[in-house]
């Protein structure tokens, strides 16, 4: 399992992509805030995305912020994972989880 050593980030708020904030939470659990442009059509896949590549990470006790500004679907989960990788101050993904 990784561990988040400090508040982080990756993205933009431009168009077509996402801004990630990762924070280390106290609770058991990944916390996903999510706000969109389209939240109303693809809030659930987006959602589900986020959740999805955060625990493919073994990530826990973690926060996510996630601003999404129309951005792909690879371009969220790019996003989530510099920004987790970022968190635990990695510089080198593991290619095995991602």
């Amino acid at each position: 399992m990784n561990t988040i050593i400090e508040p982080a980030h990756a993205g933009t708020l431009e168009s077509s992509d996402a801004f990630v904030r990762v924070i280390p939470i106290e609770e058991e659990g990944i916390v996903i805030e999510l706000e969109s442009s389209v939240c109303e059509i693809y809030g659930d896949a987006i959602h589900a995305l986020v959740l999805e590549t955060a625990q493919a990470m073994k990530m826990n006790k973690i926060r996510l912020i996630v601003q999404d500004k129309g951005a792909l679907d690879y371009v969220i989960k790019a996003r989530v994972q510099t920004a987790i990788l970022r968190a635990c101050g990695k510089t080198e993904p593991d290619w095995s989880t991602l």
